[in-house]
């Protein structure tokens, strides 16, 4: 009936799945005993040595992700900051709406890889927006999007008189400070929200 003795004859059994095996007998156990040993075992499986994504589990979108994100998108982006080729970058893509449209998705491509591809973390998607919009994607492109605009207007890189222009200068940093925003969430460790 449990997922890893379905799956014994295909694949050998990995950590992750005595994980998962243990998460569902936590939320059928009555007991508020039993519930914490469950919780105990828990604990003491994410300690055992492990290779690769075992119990390094990200779930959820919370405040701390928020602040590790901020945080990545600054340290990639500063440099990006103090260069005028970002404008020129900017300019051209202004001219060229298709290129900014490029730019758009190639920045959610390099965050969907980062986030859930790569496999740095095991990043689970948990209520996603809509049912479909993983609320961690959303999370990153918002922060890296809104720390991009108010740091370019702060220090006066971008001219709003032409929102247009401001935009598509302001998607060349946004594209670096995307990955900046994904690696910092993800790589700080494990985290678990409910």
């Amino acid at each position: 009936m449990s997922r890893p003795d379905r799956d014994d004859h295909r694949r050998p059994p990995e950590p992750a799945d005595l994980l998962e095996e243990l998460d569902r007998l936590e939320r059928t156990v009555e007991s508020p005993e039993e519930r914490e040993q469950v919780r105990r075992t828990i604990r003491i499986a994410r300690r055992l040595p492990h290779g690769g994504v075992f119990g390094q589990r990200i779930r959820g979108f919370g405040p701390p992700d928020v602040a590790e994100a901020f945080v990545g998108s600054v340290v990639i982006g500063l440099p990006l900051l103090v260069e005028d080729g970002v404008l020129e970058i900017g300019a051209f893509m202004a001219a060229s709406p298709a290129f900014f449209a490029l730019n758009l998705a190639f920045a959610l491509g390099l965050v969907v890889g980062l986030l859930y591809v790569a496999r740095f973390q095991r990043v689970e998607i948990v209520n996603p927006y809509f049912g479909v919009l993983p609320r961690r994607l959303v999370g990153v492109l918002a922060v890296s999007f809104v720390t991009a605009a108010l740091m370019m207007t702060l220090w006066g890189r971008v001219d709003w008189a032409d929102p247009w222009l401001a935009l598509c200068q302001v998607s060349v940093i946004f594209t670096g400070m995307a990955v900046g925003a994904s690696l910092g969430d993800i790589l700080p460790g494990e985290r678990r929200h409910e």
